[in-house]
């Protein structure tokens, strides 16, 4: 890798470091889940980063996909288990991260075995292992314990302006033979639940992504998808940062005309299919 592009990749996982120490104070009882996507996703631009995706906070039995709407009032309340999902890029390259803290608790079980189940994942990235191997030892780790992997959940690469790229890591057995290679970064990110061990798509929809320029009838939409692609660098965007191009009323309207043309990809909220606690660690890490 060369170096700009490493201590472009160091600056990400910096000031990733500060948005998290930030959440970690700020996810607490009675905390409005607006006020605490808004505060950390402040201090990314003001530290000198872009937010690579919406500040996810996912709650219980949602267990991705999560970002406040316009005007959340949303609260966190003593024992909800939730997940917060950072990334951050400089110049596209992104650094993504998540915990996960029991709301009131010191710890929790679904917290300690996603937490040690991704460090076993990481021991076992390194050039030459193969994808099935490294999803092997998610699954025997969690299912150790008694939990179950959410298994159509997946770590994945990282490259410029691409918050998903090869290779996908699913967190359960598969037969995936494709190799890890030396410069590649990975986005390890491990799922687990004492549930049926499966998400599935749920609404609302509150992230999006630009994904092609396409003819629309609306001045909103036009402008939804101009700022997409080039103020948002094509990376996925909340509803709620298209405040000021138009009324929450014209946004629902525009955003619907986009998807009905295929303009953009949306984010649906992903949820546990038995409706269980989910809990989720992840980290980044460049190969060599």
């Amino acid at each position: 890798m060369e170096k700009e592009i490493l201590e472009k990749y160091k600056r990400s996982e910096s000031i990733s470091t500060a948005a998290i120490e930030l959440a970690k104070k700020i996810v607490v009882e009675d905390a409005k889940v607006l006020d605490i996507a808004e505060s950390v996703e402040k201090k990314i631009v003001e530290l000198g980063g872009g937010c690579a995706f919406p500040v996810n906070i996912s709650i219980n039995e949602d267990a991705a996909h999560y970002t406040p709407d316009i005007n959340d009032s949303l609260k966190l309340k003593a024992d909800d288990l939730v997940k917060i999902d950072v990334g951050v890029h400089v110049d596209g390259y992104i650094w993504d991260r998540a915990f996960s803290v029991c709301i009131g608790s010191k710890s929790h079980p679904l917290i300690k075995i996603s937490e040690r189940a991704l460090q076993e994942a990481i021991k076992m990235i390194k050039p030459g292992m193969k994808v099935f191997e490294i999803s092997e030892v998610v699954e025997n780790t969690i299912v150790s314990e008694g939990f179950n992997p959410i298994h159509n959940l997946c770590g994945h690469g990282l490259e410029q302006y691409n918050q998903h790229a090869p290779p996908t890591i699913p967190n359960g057995r598969n037969t995936i033979k494709d190799e890890i290679e030396a410069g590649q970064v990975i986005a390890m990110e491990v799922f687990t639940t004492d549930g049926a061990g499966l998400v599935t798509e749920s609404s609302p929809t509150l992230i999006y992504r630009f994904r092609q320029t396409k003819p629309v009838r609306m001045i909103e939409a036009r402008k939804i998808l101009d700022t997409a692609e080039k103020k948002f660098n094509m990376l996925p965007f909340a509803k709620r940062w298209l405040v000021g191009i138009a009324s929450p009323v014209k946004i629902d309207m525009a955003l619907k005309q986009l998807m009905e043309v295929d303009a953009l990809t949306e984010y649906p909220i992903l949820k546990e299919e038995s409706n269980a606690k989910v809990a989720q660690t992840e980290e980044t890490i460049i190969v060599q």
